[in-house]
Formats: C-alpha cells, sequence, structure tokens
C-alpha cells in the first residue's frame, strides 16, 4: 500500500519557519512510522541563485534596520496578500510550484511560512486538487497569513485563532496546538550525562543563544562574564564562526566556567542542563523553551511578531525582558539558590503542561490524513 505523503513548504526568512517543518516532519514519522515527509524551502529550491540572495538582503535589513522590518509588518499587518501580489509572486519566483506538487503527489501540504503558503493557496484556487494545512508559526496572526483555500490553521494559542476569526476565517478550520517542536524537546535528559558530553561543571548555568558580540548589548555580555566564579556561562552563536573566534580570543571568555560552541543539534539537551536561558523572542525558540519549563530572558525583539512573542511569554510568566544589569543580578543570584530555582521551574513545567503539549500539533496533521 502506499505510504501517506505530507509536503512541508517554508522559507528561509528567519530560521524558525524551516525548524518547525522538520521538527513536524520527524515528528509526524515519529508518530506514524507510515508516513513519507520532505521539507522544501520554496523560494531558494526554485530559485537556487536568486532565492539565497532575497534571504541574504532579507536578514541584513533585519540585522541593521529593524525598524524598517516593523515598520513593513504592521504597515500591512490586517492585510491578505492580495491576487496581484500573489500573481506577482508566482511569475517571478515561483512559477514551477505546481509540477513540485503534481510530481511528488502529496496527500497534504503543510506551509510554515506565509509565502508558500500564498502561492499554494493560488495554485489551488486555479483547479489544483490540494489539502492545505497551514501552521503559524508564531504568537501572532499576521494578514499575510490568510488565504480561504486552507483546509486547517493550526495555531498557538487561543488569542492567535481570535485574530484569525476577526479576520473572517471560520472557527472550525482554526484548532490551537500550540507550534511543533523535534521530539527531542518531548523529553528530559540525564544532566550528568550532558555534562560529561560537553565537559560542564555542576554550577548554576546559564545558556545565552546567539551570544555574540553586537547581538546582545556589550556592556550586558561584559556583566554577565563578571559572575564567571559563581556562574556557568554557555553562548550558542550558531554558524557565526568570526562571531565564535572572536570571543575565544577575547579575555572576558576565557575561563573555565565559559564555554562558546558553534553550530550544534543538541539545544535540547543544554536545555535540559541550563537554569535560565538568555535569547531573542523568535517564536520558535521560545516555544522550545517553553517545553523545557526553562525561564527565558529576552533581549533585542524584531519589531512585529517577536514583539508579540515576546509579550505573549512574559505576561505568561515564562520570561522577562532583559533590559538592564538589574535583571542580570536578579536572575543570576536565584539560580545560585538550589531551592528557589527549582521550586520556579517546578512552576514553569506546571503552566506548560496546562497550556503546551508537544505531540499536539503532529497529532493534529495526522488528523487530518485520515
Amino acid at each position: 500500500m502506499r505510504k501517506k505523503r505530507v509536503l512541508l513548504l517554508s522559507e528561509g526568512f528567519g530560521s524558525g519557519h524551516t525548524q518547525a517543518a522538520y521538527a513536524l516532519a520527524v515528528g509526524l514519522r515519529q508518530l506514524d512510522h507510515s508516513i513519507q515527509t520532505k521539507v522544501i524551502e520554496l523560494g531558494s529550491f526554485l530559485n537556487p541563485i536568486l532565492g539565497p540572495l532575497i534571504i541574504s538582503a532579507y536578514r541584513k535589513t533585519v540585522s541593521k534596520q529593524p525598524k524598517v522590518v516593523g515598520l513593513m509588518y504592521r504597515s500591512n499587518y490586517k492585510k491578505s496578500l492580495n491576487r496581484f501580489a500573489q500573481l506577482a509572486l508566482h511569475r517571478m519566483f515561483y512559477t514551477h510550484t505546481a509540477q513540485v506538487i503534481t510530481q511528488l503527489k502529496p496527500d497534504l501540504i503543510v506551509c510554515t511560512h506565509p509565502v508558500p503558503n500564498a502561492v499554494v493557496s493560488r495554485i489551488k484556487r486555479l483547479g489544483l486538487d490540494l489539502k492545505i494545512c497551514t501552521i503559524i508559526t508564531d504568537y501572532d496572526a499576521h494578514g499575510s497569513w490568510v488565504n480561504k483555500e486552507v483546509n486547517k490553521y493550526l495555531v498557538s494559542t487561543s488569542l492567535v485563532k481570535k485574530k484569525l476569526t476577526d479576520r473572517g476565517v471560520a472557527a472550525d478550520r482554526i484548532e490551537v496546538t500550540g507550534i511543533p517542536v523535534h521530539p527531542n524537546f518531548w523529553t528530559t535528559y540525564d544532566k550528568e550525562e550532558i555534562r560529561q558530553q560537553f565537559q560542564l561543571r555542576a554550577l548554576p548555568t546559564v545558556l545565552i543563544m546567539g551570544g555574540g558580540w553586537g547581538l546582545i548589548e556589550d556592556h550586558l555580555l561584559e556583566y554577565m562574564t563578571k559572575w564567571r566564579e559563581t556562574v556557568q556561562l554557555i553562548f550558542c552563536v550558531g554558524n557565526n564562526e568570526k562571531v565564535r573566534d572572536k570571543m575565544l580570543a577575547h579575555p572576558l571568555f576565557q575561563h573555565d566556567n565559559i564555554r562558546v560552541l558553534g553550530f550544534t543539534k543538541e539545544i535540547s539537551k543544554l536545555m535540559d542542563v541550563a537554569d535560565v536561558l538568555v535569547t531573542k523572542p523568535g517564536g520558535m525558540t521560545c516555544t522550545e523553551g517553553m517545553s523545557k519549563g526553562i525561564p527565558m530572558l529576552f533581549y533585542e525583539p524584531i519589531p512585529g511578531q517577536e514583539e508579540e512573542n515576546c509579550e505573549y511569554f512574559i505576561q505568561n510568566g515564562f520570561g522577562e525582558m532583559l533590559d538592564s544589569t538589574a535583571v542580570v543580578e536578579k536572575w543570576f543570584n536565584l539560580i545560585q539558590e538550589p531551592y528557589t530555582s527549582g521550586q520556579f521551574r517546578s512552576q514553569l513545567l506546571t503552566k506548560r503542561n496546562q497550556q503546551y503539549d508537544p505531540k499536539s500539533c503532529p497529532n493534529a496533521v495526522l488528523r487530518l490524513m485520515q
């Protein structure tokens, strides 16, 4: 019997959209071994030269002119992509999308970014028989996500569901499932094994995601390193080898209680061994942090969806803005009190259990395929 196929379409404008697609793909296969999945960043796949150039330009704009990104987000906040914009996208970048879909013959298409969502919706409107599921990968609902051809929206919270219904989406087409995370975040790892793997000490530990110069304000980074005798610091700077080399060469980071890591697939383990997570409030990272019940300190939210993410997690008690040395002092002192720190994390895990089931999203997709 032919296995059921799920095609997951994303774009590389920020890593969270594609991360969500891969997380869901792995989760689906783990829950149902008969499922076949394929993840494609559609623009780069169809335009391997132009696509990455556009994404690179976007990332530079986010880094250097975040207010411009925020202005663009807000100026079209309530608007769906109109038919002219969808046609332009299709003609310029996505002319072969229908051919890809016809060749792969998916039983379900899952979109984790508004652009492929709009492109595939247009193809369905023009007559191709498709079942579309759209996963909104933030704690907000921009109008660009909305298309009447979508069979089901899977969203992070009831507030996002309300924003969609306010824009005319029928309530029965929306399910609150939370954002999918990789199955590595479904379980808890042994702290001592993690410490041995990463050569860490049994100390209060802070995990800093994207902790390179220019991402967190320099004075806050410098202040964090002043705690290095009593607090262990793990900096994860991803693929930015220049930042990692710069940090490793700097005297501030040359200490036995400081680790500067490049790209790693072991974030789920590092969250288990850490007591606090310092991060930008991307929807994916925040959801991973919530799934682990780790308190989060947020810095430099991009105007728009990251501000909405930030507001949600702060209001629900999962995090706080990292906007002063006083916040560093508060949390770095708290995690040195084992009982208090343990109690706080236990409370967050209880909240998580009330608000989030990491298997909810893949199970909802499996129900769609029945």
